[in-house]
């Protein structure tokens, strides 16, 4: 709120409330407020001129028109609700409109990335993958005429994800799967590994001084991350959550790290639920996402826009690092069945 008893002119006033000397002489102009004169004849914005023109300016931000501001800004406060309550629907209707632009356009995106990923050559197309899907779910056909470099596997508890991402790296050629076991290998057992393998203990020096600079921690979880991708630098690599055990700032420099990797070849699967590997808002259109429902139905691929078949229930799966590490390490299985 300005507060000020001293009486301005236009230029000072227009300075205090953040706009030019037009708009408030176009304010003057539609009877919205009446600045002082000066002897000479000079307008000047006393107190109460400036307070008005301050509501004014704040309503305008708010993205209302003059005329709506004329019959609002002297109404009585039953009246100037309803108006701003008009002006909130207009405002939400808006709002949808410009999300279902986005998502046509998201859409257009991804179909051309779709366009430019069914490349003729095998070289450098991606795979097909056909199978039969088990428990939990129940013989059904689950085809993916494309996998991308960067392709998203999510799931509520239960839902089958992982042993999805299982079948997808049984049934891909060259693939790895890297299970959340990973981390259980002793530290010294693994740097005992790594030196046995001087070609390998490189490429994760490299990865992980990279991953580093990005802003990531070099935890036992980071390195035993690194040494699984490095393993086979030509592989397709499924990662069981990825985000086991690593924290927000290293989440989100192994989300860079990958993108860059398969900038040069490499195609990854990530099992995840956290937002800072899975951001729906800056995925990019060559990424594909992999969804389980938890009623079991057959796996979808859901694209990234609120419109989006699966969108919703999409995004209620994933949440912010600091949320997934209450539920870290929690599994779901099959119950044994009865005596």
């Amino acid at each position: 709120m300005i507060r000020t008893d001293r009486v301005l002119t236009p230029s000072e006033a227009a300075k205090t409330l953040g706009v030019s000397t037009k708009a408030l002489r176009l304010y003057e102009a539609r009877g919205l407020v009446t600045p002082s004169r000066t002897a000479a004849g000079w307008r000047a914005y006393g107190p109460e001129a400036l307070r008005r023109a301050a509501e004014i300016v704040e309503l305008r931000g708010l993205g209302l028109r003059l005329a709506d501001i004329a019959r609002l800004i002297d109404a009585d406060p039953a009246t100037r609700h309803d108006l701003l309550s008009a002006h909130l629907r207009r405002l939400q209707h808006q709002r949808e409109d410009l999300l279902l632009s986005i998502g046509q356009l998201r859409h257009h995106l991804a179909a051309r990335a779709d366009e430019t990923r069914l490349d003729p050559d095998p070289c450098s197309g991606p795979a097909a993958i056909a199978f039969d899907l088990p428990w939990p779910w129940n013989g059904e056909r689950f085809t993916l005429p494309v996998l991308g470099a960067l392709t998203f596997v999510v799931g509520p508890l239960g839902s089958g994800k992982t042993r999805l991402a299982r079948l997808i790296s049984e049934h891909l050629p060259e693939t790895r799967f890297l299970p959340m076991e990973r981390v259980n290998e002793e530290p010294a057992d693994l740097r005992a590994r790594l030196a046995a393998v001087p070609a390998l203990r490189s490429r994760v020096a490299d990865s992980l001084a990279a991953l580093i600079a990005d802003g990531a921690v070099a935890s036992h979880a980071m390195v035993a991350l690194v040494a699984g991708l490095e393993a086979d630098p030509a592989a397709t690599v499924v990662i069981d959550t990825a985000e086991h055990r690593l924290d927000a700032a290293s989440q989100k420099a192994l989300a860079r790290f990958l993108r860059v990797r398969i900038s040069s070849g490499r195609r990854f699967v990530l099992l995840t639920r956290s937002t800072a590997l899975l951001d729906l808002d800056t995925l990019a259109p060559e990424a594909t996402i992999l969804f389980c429902p938890a009623n079991h139905d057959t796996p979808i691929v859901v694209r990234p826009y609120p419109e989006a078949a699966g969108y919703e229930a999409l995004k209620s799966c994933l949440a912010a690092p600091e949320v997934r590490a209450r539920t870290e390490g929690v599994v779901a299985r099959r119950a044994s069945a009865p005596a």
